[in-house]
């Protein structure tokens, strides 16, 4: 590459190179990359007429960013594609501590190396990658870790005193001049470090124990934030979000569609897993469903938010129980299944944080009634209502599979059942293919199909359904409505 041949300060000011600071060059990128029709935010969905838009603008006007937002809003993530928006590479002076521009050293070692060598003052070239610096904010951050302080060994081995501006050990940001410096979590920054922020922000400048010192520090601050940390766990201090110039709100995908697409592209599916399941996309739309439920349920803290960490731990986790079915059965493909959801629970247990109504149902049952409540919506999305069919148009459409029930017939689908075994329970039910294939012609998908109606069903209690030890049974309501009062009456002898 050019730059490469250029190694002392006279080769660059030859080169008519112009130093910019990170907003001006982040500034010029962005409208090259907008006049190109160039997408540098790509993998992110959902986005494009909210806060992509936010964000052009903050850009444009050379703010500071703070990204506010519930958790699994992908503001890290967007933080870190803004490098794409740097230079491939800048020059910086060979062997500083801060990467002083060659033109515009703001360091005494930066400015004595110039003023000892000229010309020949040895120029490197500093990548994108390397001009970013992430800290996640934890109530033990202190000022020395983010701004600097007096190294003490440093001045015992160059035997010079404190007051000397060589005896200080530059923190994060100092380090992070000429670069995108992020802050993830910022409410749970101390009150007294986010007042350390004050100068860097307004003045671009800092001071470290007193050393009048002034650093002209070039940084692009994002800065990224839970709107749940004002009133839990910590606040952003008035006078810092004051100096913040641009606070851009991020929310969760508006369709299903979008979920679908930001789950499809993040969860980690090995690509033998692709080989040797399938999932349907009925099974991404449930999924999908189950997580709007949850960020809509009364039983879940709205305030925490529902991460979309849950649905792409979740198909991980519907792959791989398909897989290991797979392995038991010693099958080169199978497909995921509704009862295959069973397998998701310990996905989902972790990522949803529960009211007090929800503590007491248990975090089991509330995911499993998520699972269920999607069932529901998907089933009616595609069939019927069981209790609302308009019974002058014809019989009941499913009239056959209720009366094969009533003849207490009973269908079991397990976790490690084979694809022969499974579609052979399924081909028992009368009625159910007949009533599948008026929906889809697809031989694969219309097994899901007919698994969909015999869980859509139970929902309606036209079948009865009961899940024990990750085995799903349907009977007829009536005979499990009996065996559960036989239960009772053995467990209270």
């Amino acid at each position: 590459m050019v730059q490469f041949q250029i190694t002392t300060l006279g080769q660059l000011r030859s080169s008519g190179y112009v130093s910019k600071s990170i907003k001006e060059e982040m500034r010029y990128n962005l409208i090259k990359s907008m006049n190109e029709k160039k997408n540098i935010f790509d993998g992110i969905f959902g986005f494009d007429q909210t806060v992509i838009p936010d964000l052009q603008r903050a850009i444009l006007s050379r703010h500071s960013i703070l990204l506010l937002g519930l958790r699994g809003q992908a503001k890290t993530k967007i933080a870190r594609l803004l490098v794409n928006l740097l230079d491939e590479y800048i020059p910086y002076i060979t062997g500083t501590e801060l990467n002083d521009d060659p033109l515009k050293p703001i360091s005494k070692e930066g400015q004595s190396i110039v003023e000892s060598h000229g010309d020949n003052t040895p120029i490197s070239w500093l990548h994108r990658n390397e001009r970013y610096v992430e800290k996640l904010a934890t109530p033990d951050v202190s000022v020395a870790d983010l701004i600097g302080d007096v190294d003490p060994i440093k001045a015992a081995t160059l035997k010079l005193p404190y007051s000397d501006e060589r005896v200080i050990h530059f923190g994060l940001i100092p380090r992070a001049h000429r670069s995108i410096f992020v802050i993830n979590e910022l409410p749970d920054l101390q009150a007294r470090i986010q007042v350390s922020l004050f100068n860097i922000l307004q003045e671009g400048d800092i001071q470290i124990r007193g050393f009048k010192v002034r650093l002209p520090l070039d940084v692009q601050f994002v800065f990224t934030a839970n709107p749940e940390d004002y009133t839990n766990r910590g606040s952003i201090i008035t006078p810092l979000k004051d100096r913040i110039e641009s606070q851009i709100l991020t929310h969760y995908p508006a369709s299903t569609e979008i979920s679908k697409a930001i789950t499809k592209s993040e969860a980690k599916i090995h690509t033998e897993q692709k080989l040797r399941v399938r999932v349907s996309e009925l099974h991404h739309d449930i999924l999908e469903k189950m997580v709007e439920f949850a960020r809509s349920s009364d039983l879940v803290d709205s305030k925490s938010g529902v991460s979309a960490r849950l649905s792409i731990s979740a198909l991980e986790n519907l792959v791989s129980n398909a897989e290991r079915r797979a392995i038991i059965n010693q099958e080169k493909k199978t497909g995921t299944r509704i009862s295959d959801f069973l397998g998701i629970i310990p996905a989902m247990t972790g990522k949803i944080e529960l009211v007090y109504e929800g503590e007491q149902e248990g975090t089991y049952n509330v995911a499993l009634k998520l699972i269920n409540e999607a069932i529901k919506h998907e089933f009616l999305a595609r069939f019927p209502h069981p209790e609302k069919f308009d019974k002058g148009k014809g019989k009941d459409p499913y009239g056959v599979i209720r009366a094969w029930f009533s003849n207490s017939n009973q269908v079991g689908l397990t976790n490690e059942l084979s694809d022969a075994k499974y579609r052979e329970e399924l081909g028992r039910v009368a009625g159910l293919r007949k009533l599948g294939e008026t929906f889809v012609s697809d031989e694969e998908e219309l097994w899901t199909i007919m698994e969909l109606i015999l869980h859509g069903l139970a929902e309606f209690e036209v079948i009865g359904k009961s899940v024990v030890d990750q085995r799903t049974s349907f009977s007829d309501p009536l005979a499990m409505m009996f065996d559960e009062e036989e239960d009772e009456e053995e467990d209270e002898n």
